[in-house]
């Protein structure tokens, strides 16, 4: 391309096309070249539209399309980008230096100012045309691709593309035809960006009609996840909400799994997520199956008119991808993971109820009724994933369980896991509890979980919940504590059951929405199938104190008799194989609440702990400090051995024992994954001059491969576990990390010497804050105090730091530091806590390991302070309502209390003085005529006269009895200072009470009479209408009152004493 101004030219030569090349100047009649160290995109453009070819892509020095000759014309030009011509920029001058043409400058240009897409059916279909100088030039059919297509749907902002289709026949049209055929690789930003060469052809018998998917995305806005809100369409470049007059529960599904969201649990009423911008897409929203999961949805016939109220489209998403049931219904068949986007079968060898129920309740299908299903569903293709995932059986997603596939077993194609879950017609489900048997009680009518409520919640009811759930019988019917009750719809109202029908539904209920006048609340249960058994503080799966969860409550095991067939038992229950150790003496801490269990004696055949012979439930001659523990052999550790923790030897700890792994076919990937498992930064790399010595014990692992996604090691694949893996020592792994573990002071290991005898609350703090109820929240793992990332970190996981910290409630969760940056490692992210847990090990998490959070992110909580006393400190679910309340008093508020005392005393005395002063100048008043009371009518006035005085020795002033007129017994008169005068009106400020030292001495039977002169005043003050508790004559002084044992004993305040 050439161009020319005056008598000077500019022209691109020797590049692969008409539009790109090295930069040429003509000058005085010679061309020469360009010399700039400092060439720049705005140069480029400058060339670029010199020569008509659209903009810059490239700016490129050094001689990119060859040498050229002759002088060097221009130097260092400094462009703005919107000049006429290459020489209007600033320059040095013409040849106002000679540079050696290996610095000769390029630029590769679009060729073309602009591209759309016309004559479709959206604003993202239709013929290509793109535009060159100020015309539209139509593209070739041929001259594109699937991969240029994806391009220019990407550019347009209009999401995928679908399809290149033979556009309309030229026949005898004359229109211009693009000259080039594109080479897009499908991962440019822009079309011009793709290599293209001239075609020299002029046969072009269609063009070309693209077709993208007609979204640049979908989203989900204004939701408490990402998982949830009002959804978005970006088509054509602008976000809107989506208004579909059919969207419904199918579509919902669709996008959930579109997002990577799981599945649709429901969608909301109203306007649940806000209006957003105002903007609408009015269409209808369908998605393509191709294959199971991968789906191409789009959203045909849009415009964008008013949207009718509620008609946008809102969906709350389970949040939880990778996971399905295939070769049956919706609700049953053959279970697949997801690892990265491949699909895959599970093997069945660690598969389990507990598992099958929380994928169940995951796809939104109720709990898992049965995972034997015989050959049915399993024929299927694809890998076999070794998973192992180890469940409590309350998680709300598979991938929030404990998850290990090192060393499983291999798996046939028979040997795979499938469940029949309960479904979602008329289901029920317990949420927020310690099991799938107890908790708060919901139901699913039309695809949607409701709340249960009821003012009359009792065993029968409860009993049918438990039946139908088959959690076994009822334990315990409650209704949940305010702080716990449920705010979604209401489902059933008002049920009242027999006992005996098999469905909830069975029984007489209400369905109504609208609640009574009475007060209804959320009802709970606890079956007998709660029970659970649990390993804590043993900083690992299948280590740890024995816990029982029984009638709602966690408790320990007593020691007595505790040995390996106990331990064995346990071990298997939780899916640990067996025993290695039977631990007693609180091995791994004391415990707290009940001790529910003692003189267990196992065969060790039995199925759980409970089935074998022992003391009854709760009846023991124990204490914590003989709580019993187990060691089991999947019991699983990782080190680097005669190093210096982030280099060494790889040992792994199983089967109770330190092993070497081996390193065949063994991937830097994996050494870095050990690195970051370790906490030794995000670097490794294998040694290779084995310099960390030979290893003693078995070699446990080979042949070990890890994944990027993978975070820890237990996650990789690997051979079975062998203690003869490695054919000699030689093929022991030696890791060299570019981390270290963080430093940890002595002082910390003052607080908490190692992990296995901390209580679960001494491995969690909080500092930073104003006092121990608010600031970073830090744990103790692995030797060292870290931080949490406060990715998900919400209420519920500071409820359970607060209360775990005997702070009462969280006030807030905060994020970003909020009381400053933590050192050392970051242990979790993704905490996940339901609000109920006791402890904050309880709640599901994610290990980190990646680089995904900083200490930027640490997560702090502040705590109300206020802590509840309840009957046992381990309950879960309790019905009971607080009992004290405690509050935490900071210290600046203490101070101001403190100096407040004072000041008060201070003032006291001085007006003590003053009044003094007062009545030695008038003299003593004998009589209360000048004294006017609102409270005391002229009746009473008279009838004073009437009154009997009570003397003290030689005093001769009255006590006044206010509404009583009688004053029974010698000595319980008390004296009154005299009155200044009328001087009363400024609310009683100079009336004071002071008994005199005489009162000191009133015994017995005097004390008796005066309070039962109080007992008849307060009947007589209470029946009076205008009578104010708030009065403030006639109060006596704590000072004074100390004084005088008669009126201190007596219960009553000052002004009862004194009858008023």
């Amino acid at each position: 391309m050439r161009s020319s101004k005056g008598d000077d030219e500019l022209k691109l030569v020797n590049g692969t096309g008409p539009c790109s090349g090295r930069v040429e100047v003509k000058h005085k009649d010679q061309w020469g070249t360009v010399c700039d160290g400092d060439w720049n995109t705005e140069d480029a453009e400058v060339v670029c539209k010199q020569v008509g070819c659209g903009s810059a892509v490239q700016a490129l020095n050094r001689a990119p399309f060859g040498e050229g000759s002759g002088p060097t014309w221009l130097y260092r030009v400094e462009c703005r980008g919107n000049e006429s011509a290459l020489w209007n920029c600033p320059h040095t001058g013409w040849g106002g230096f000679t540079c050696p043409h290996y610095f000769d400058v390029g630029v590769i240009c679009s060729g073309f100012s602009g591209l759309h897409l016309s004559g479709g059916d959206t604003a993202c279909s239709g013929h290509l045309k793109i535009k060159q100088d100020e015309t539209w030039t139509t593209v070739c059919y041929s001259y594109i691709d699937f991969n240029a297509a994806s391009v220019i749907c990407n550019e347009q902002r209009c999401g995928q593309a679908v399809d290149v289709l033979r556009g309309a026949h030229f026949g005898d049209r004359h229109e211009l035809i693009w000259q080039e055929v594109f080479h897009c690789v499908g991962n440019e930003t822009h079309l011009a960006h793709c290599p293209r060469t001239l075609q020299h052809s002029k046969a072009c018998s269609h063009d070309a009609y693209v077709l993208c998917s007609g979204y640049g995305g979908y989203r989900l806005s204004n939701g408490s996840t990402t998982c949830s809100g009002r959804v978005e369409l970006l088509h054509g470049g602008s976000w809107g909400t989506l208004c579909d007059y059919l969207w419904n529960f199918s579509a919902a599904n669709d996008l959930c799994q579109h997002l990577d969201c799981g599945v649709a649990l429901s969608i909301p009423d109203g306007q649940s997520f806000g209006k957003g911008n105002g903007s609408f897409w009015n269409g209808t929203f369908s998605c393509k199956k191709n294959g199971s999961y991968s789906r191409d949805c789009s959203v045909s016939v849009l415009d964008q008119s008013e949207c009718p109220a509620g008609n946008d489209a809102r969906v709350i998403c389970s949040g939880c991808p990778g996971g399905r049931l295939v070769n049956g219904t919706t609700c049953s068949g053959r279970v697949e993971i997801r690892h990265g986007d491949t699909w895959g079968r599970l093997c069945s060898s660690h598969w389990n109820l507990q598992a099958a129920s929380v994928l169940c309740y995951q796809l939104n299908c109720g709990y898992a009724k049965s995972i034997q299903t015989g050959d049915s569903f399993v024929d299927g293709n694809g890998p076999v994933w070794r998973d192992a995932f180890h469940c409590k059986g309350t998680e709300s997603c598979l991938w929030d369980c404990a998850q290990v596939t090192l060393g499983n077993p291999t798996c046939s194609a028979k040997e795979v896991a499938t469940v029949v879950c309960s479904g979602l017609t008329e289901s029920l489900r317990l949420s927020d509890g310690q099991s799938r048997c107890d908790g708060r009680v919901e139901i699913s009518l039309d695809g949607m979980w409701s709340r249960v409520l009821d003012d009359d919640w009792n065993i029968k009811d409860a009993h049918v919940v438990c039946r139908q759930l088959q959690c076994g019988i009822a334990k315990r019917a409650y209704y949940l504590p305010r702080s716990e009750r449920g705010i979604g719809p209401v489902g059933l109202r008002s049920v009242h059951c027999d006992g005996n029908e098999t469905q909830l539904l069975l029984c007489k209920t209400s369905h109504s929405q609208v609640l009574s006048a009475g007060v209804a609340e959320d009802v709970g249960v606890i079956c007998s199938d709660s029970q659970q058994i649990r390993l804590v503080n043993g900083t690992k799966r299948c280590a740890g104190r024995v816990e029982l969860y029984h009638d709602g409550i966690w408790g320990t095991i007593c020691d007595d008799n505790w040995d390996l067939s106990d331990a064995n038992v346990v071990c298997r229950q939780l899916g640990c194989g067996y025993a290695i150790k039977a631990l007693n003496s609180a091995h791994y801490g004391v415990g707290s609440g009940q001790i529910w269990l003692d003189d267990v004696n196992c065969t060790g055949s039995e199925s759980n702990i409970w089935a074998c012979p022992s003391r009854v439930w709760g009846h023991h001659n124990c204490q914590h400090k003989e709580d019993a523990g187990v060691l089991c052999s999947e019991f699983l550790s990782l080190r680097l051995a005669n190093g210096s923790g982030c280099a060494g030897r790889l040992e792994v700890f199983y089967n109770g024992t330190w092993g070497s792994i081996c390193s065949n076919r063994m991937s830097q990937l994996t050494a870095v994954t050990v690195c970051k498992h370790l906490n030794c930064g995000d670097g490794g790399e294998i040694e290779r001059d084995f310099k960390y010595g030979r290893g003693s014990g078995p070699t446990w692992l080979d042949h070990i491969e890890c994944a990027e996604q993978h975070s820890s090691l237990w996650q990789c694949q690997s051979d079975p576990w062998d203690p003869q893996s490695c054919d000699t020592r030689a093929e022991e792994t030696h890791i060299s990390c570019s981390g270290r573990k963080g430093t940890v002071t002595p002082a910390t290991f003052t607080e908490c010497p190692n992990s296995s005898s901390c209580s679960d609350r001494e491995k969690l703090r909080v500092v930073g804050g104003e006092d121990a109820c608010s600031g970073r929240v830090e744990i103790w793992n692995q030797g060292s105090w870290g931080t949490i990332c406060d990715d998900s970190w919400d209420l519920a996981d500071a409820n359970v730091v607060c209360r775990q910290l005997g702070c009462g409630s969280a006030v807030s969760a905060l994020s970003e530091a909020a009381f400053g940056e933590g050192t050392g490692p970051i242990w979790l992210e993704k905490v996940h806590c339901k609000g109920t847990e006791l402890s904050l090990w309880d709640c599901p998490s994610k290990p980190l390991f990646g680089k995904n959070c900083n200490h930027k992110e640490d997560a702090a909580v502040d705590c109300s302070g206020v802590t509840e006393t309840t009957t046992s400190s381990t309950r879960a679910a309790s019905p009971r309502r607080s009992v004290t309340n405690n509050k935490r008093v900071s210290v600046p508020v203490i101070l101001c209390i403190i100096l407040g005392a004072l000041l008060c005393l201070v003032l006291a005395i001085l007006a003590g003085l003053i009044q003094r002063a007062r009545a030695q100048q008038r003299g003593s008043y004998n009589s209360f005529n000048e004294a006017v009371y609102e409270e005391i009518d002229y009746k009473l006035m008279k009838e004073q006269q009437g009154m009997s005085g009570l003397s003290v020795g030689s005093t001769n002033e009255r006590f006044y009895g206010g509404d009583c007129d009688k004053e029974s017994g010698p000595g319980a008169t008390q004296e009154v200072l005299p009155l200044p005068g009328n001087n009363l009106e400024g609310g009683y400020d100079d009336v004071t009470d002071t008994p005199g030292p005489e009162d000191a001495s009133l015994s017995g039977p005097n004390k008796q009479e005066i309070t039962g002169v109080s007992e008849e005043c307060d009947k007589n003050k209470d029946s009076r209408k205008d009578w104010s508790p708030n009065v403030s004559q006639n109060r006596t002084s704590e000072a004074q009152r100390d004084l005088s044992p008669a009126l201190e004993d007596i219960g009553y305040d000052d002004m009862e004493e004194l009858g008023q």
